[in-house]
């Protein structure tokens, strides 16, 4: 059974406000987050980032028209060019700005840059000669928007600040040729229809149309929504069903009420409104948009809203095409959903939900609950699930075969906030809710939403009512769980007590009664009949069902576990804590088989798939990871690793056999088994000139080689028994080795700490003996000279 997963993917934030952009053929995003820049790829949502070594957020960035240069500026007054294909800062120079960079604008030609600073000055910048050609100052507070005139041959730069002011700039004099004066709000975005008209929007809730040859208003549009961006549709194109009848210039605008809207300039008449359905002013002010862009590669007008999603339209029918989630702040939980498994619905820190699919990344944001959402929970196939909330209520949701979600029914009747649910396992037939008013509800589902004839035609939700409602603790219920056969309910709560009851009459069957703190999750065994409990105390607990008495008790995380699921067919249990760490239980053998550290902050959110190859977390640091069971290809490659090393040995056998010692030496080194080396270095040395051969096969391995050979030597120098082949292959790298290549080895410097004490211990211990041989000799001498004296005595 699995033992182990690791992490297929991460969704985490790529955009936290400021400018959005996108290159010239769309393919891709570029999104300011903190410190980082997120480049997405539109299609598969697939990001990665350009990370600022100083740790200073970003301020502003801005990538030239040619799509080449893209720079970024930090909070540290630094400029940096990049080359974002391949991720690498190309140069980094100084500002001059004396506060933040606020806004940055390339020229048509991308060889000028000009930046508006919080200091109030703007600053251009010769991007080929790498150096500032104008500081023009006369800018009240912040320079929040800069824009060079199309017309290249004008030379000039408009700018706006706090004042309200339009300046334009020429850079032949690098003077302020002209104000245009007629807002009364900050200006937010500046558009050229030709050379010689300008559209601005504001704050103000006005967009004005600008003579540039008259330098004066030719007339005010009222927009009656505080204007972020103003947008011109491109004269050629169908635009019809957006309102464009006649010929002439018309432009979309995006602000405070979360609704694009089309404006024709003759007339200063609005032709189109987009249709969406807001159900309250909250829902309206999330909606709020802080940009707008058109992108003609892709025929697409690119939304941002205030709660950082991205959403692309077809720019001719305003018709969605993809959503991007660009921050999920706190996330409170997370399911698997669709018949596939292919989406996920995550309940984030507010009161909307996001569903993903998985493989587009696209976000359906699904709006409905007043307050933030604490859990959710799906039905068996998939495709209704359920969220409950801290306005009291709970809510159904279905998703359609084309992947669209509808609220089908909502049910009100908690005192409190809802912070668990748990549906029916078998049927789509009732929902179990508990609430911090200490109570457990089971609401029935009416046959109306499951029957797929009945709910097409479903227009509003449904009132659901609970059929049983039952004070079941005297503290916070934090989970809820039903049995795999509908029959059994369980509740953990806050009081330290888990509790089994009946689902027909929610009368109480037993109390579990054994962790020190306050339960956090209660999980039933897809497989036996017993229960699963994780506690704050940091342990988990097994409970037979028919007893009530506590099977086993798993210790080993250091924090309180949030979250506890049965995977590999209910013979593991996989747990999740508020350290940010999982753990990987075997239930027989009561261990811990695995931990992953795959977040930063408490995993709230835990969930596998029906295919019980996936898993699902969530966590409090904004990060929702996929992990996939890799233990099947982690046992394959273990396996063909094993076969691999019997072949090596084999052949190592062979070369031995065969005396091909240089060949052997290389393969054993590879193997990385230093005593095999040994043995090939005393078989060299038992030949007849061993030195001579040693030296050579030594001189002739790669200095990677000579290192691992120097670590294996260092260990056989221990040990006097081996210490001759070690000085051996020491004398021939001092021999053959210049002092400045050794002193580049790897590891040369402890290597050499390590061999001299035991090299002078062996030298002591070989100077003894030779003394001790040369008394023997000694004794031997005179023995022999008494015995010649001897005999020629005798002969005398």
């Amino acid at each position: 059974f699995p033992s182990s997963y690791a992490a297929s993917r991460k969704i985490e934030p790529f955009y936290k406000g400021g400018r959005v952009q996108i290159n010239r053929d769309g393919k891709f995003m570029f999104c300011p987050c903190g410190t980082r820049l997120s480049i997405i790829d539109v299609e598969t949502g697939a990001q990665r980032s350009l990370q600022q070594d100083d740790e200073e957020d970003i301020s502003s960035f801005v990538l030239s028209p040619d799509d080449e240069i893209l720079v970024t500026g930090s909070r540290a007054l630094l400029l940096k060019q990049w080359n974002w294909r391949e991720n690498k800062c190309v140069r980094t120079w100084k500002a001059i700005h004396t506060a933040p960079v606020a806004t940055m604008a390339f020229d048509s030609t991308s060889t000028l840059l000009a930046t508006g600073g919080c200091d109030s000055t703007i600053k251009v910048w010769d991007m080929i000669k790498q150096y500032c050609t104008h500081n023009l100052k006369g800018s009240s507070g912040v320079v929040h928007l800069v824009e060079f005139h199309p017309d290249i041959s004008r030379l000039q730069l408009f700018s706006s600040s706090i004042d309200y002011k339009i300046r334009i700039w020429d850079l032949n004099s690098s003077k302020c040729i002209a104000t245009l004066d007629g807002h009364f709000s900050a200006v937010t975005s500046l558009a050229f229809a030709d050379g010689n008209t300008l559209i601005s929007s504001g704050r103000d809730k006005i967009c004005m149309v600008w003579d540039l040859k008259t330098r004066e208003s030719k007339r005010t549009v009222p927009v009656y929504e505080s204007v972020e961006a103003a947008v011109l549709l491109p004269e050629k194109g169908d635009f019809s069903q957006l309102g464009v009848k006649k010929q002439g210039l018309h432009f979309v605008t995006a602000g405070s009420k979360g609704i694009l809207k089309v404006w024709e300039v003759a007339t200063a008449a609005c032709v189109y409104t987009q249709p969406v359905p807001f159900e309250s002013k909250e829902e309206a002010s999330e909606r709020s948009l802080t940009q707008c862009m058109l992108v003609p590669a892709r025929n697409e007008i690119v939304t941002v809203s205030v709660e950082h999603n991205i959403v692309l339209y077809d720019a001719q029918t305003l018709q969605l095409r993809k959503q991007l989630a660009g921050y999920n702040d706190e996330v409170l939980d997370v399911k698997f959903l669709g018949p596939g498994d292919s989406h996920i619905v995550v309940a984030t820190n507010s009161p909307q939900l996001k569903v993903f699919e998985l493989a587009t990344s696209h976000c359906q944001i699904l709006y409905g609950h007043t307050e933030t959402i604490l859990a959710l929970d799906v039905f068996r196939k998939g495709l209704m699930f359920v969220s409950c909330a801290k306005d009291k209520s709970l809510r159904v949701w279905r998703m359609s075969k084309d992947g669209r979600v509808v609220c089908v029914a909502q049910g009100l009747g908690h005192a409190h906030g809802v912070g668990a649910v748990s549906c029916s396992r078998l049927k789509e037939t009732f929902i179990v809710t508990s609430s911090q008013d200490c109570t457990i509800k089971i609401w029935n589902i009416p046959e109306s939403l499951t029957s797929k004839a009945k709910a097409a035609l479903i227009s509003s939700p449904e009132a659901l009512h609970a059929k049983v409602t039952e004070r079941g603790h005297d503290k916070d219920i934090n989970s809820v769980a039903v049995s795999p056969n509908d029959k059994l309910i369980a509740t953990g709560s806050q009081d330290r007590l888990a509790k089994l009851w009946s689902c027909s009459d929610c009368s109480l069957l037993g109390v579990f009664t054994g962790h020190k703190r306050g339960i956090w999750c209660v999980q039933f065994s897809p497989v036996d009949q017993i229960l699963a409990t994780c506690s704050a105390d940091g342990t988990l607990k097994l409970w037979g069902l028919r007893d009530f008495s506590c099977l086993k008790t798993f210790e080993g995380h250091d924090a309180s576990v949030l979250k506890i699921i049965f995977v590999s067919r209910g013979t593991q249990l996989l747990s999740s804590g508020s350290d940010g760490l999982l753990k990987l239980w075997t239930i027989k053998t009561n261990e811990c088989v695995k931990t992953l550290d795959g977040h930063e902050d408490k995993i709230w959110g835990l969930h596998s798939n029906k295919q019980d190859d996936m898993v699902v977390t969530a966590s409090s640091d904004s990060c929702i990871t996929l992990w996939k069971d890799v233990t099947e290809i982690e046992e394959k490659e273990a396996q063909a690793k094993q076969e691999e090393q019997i072949m090596k040995e084999q052949e190592l056998s062979n070369l031995l056999h065969e005396k091909r010692y240089l060949k052997a030496l290389g393969l054993a080194i590879s193997l990385d088994r230093p005593h095999t080396v040994l043995m090939v270095v005393k078989a060299i040395l038992k030949e007849t000139d061993g030195r001579k051969h040693l030296e050579e096969n030594i001189v002739r391995l790669r200095k990677d080689q000579k290192e691992a050979v120097l670590t294996f030597l260092v260990t056989w120098n221990t040990n006097s028994r081996n210490c001759h082949e070690a000085q051996a292959v020491i004398e021939t790298l001092l021999k053959h080795e210049a002092p400045d290549s050794l002193l580049q080895y790897s590891g040369i410097k402890s290597a050499v700490e390590s061999l001299l004490p035991y090299t002078e211990r062996h030298f002591q211990r070989l100077s003894r003996l030779l003394q001790a041989s040369m008394f023997i000799d000694f004794m031997w001498q005179n023995m022999r000279l008494a015995d010649v004296a001897q005999q020629e005595d005798v002969t005398l």
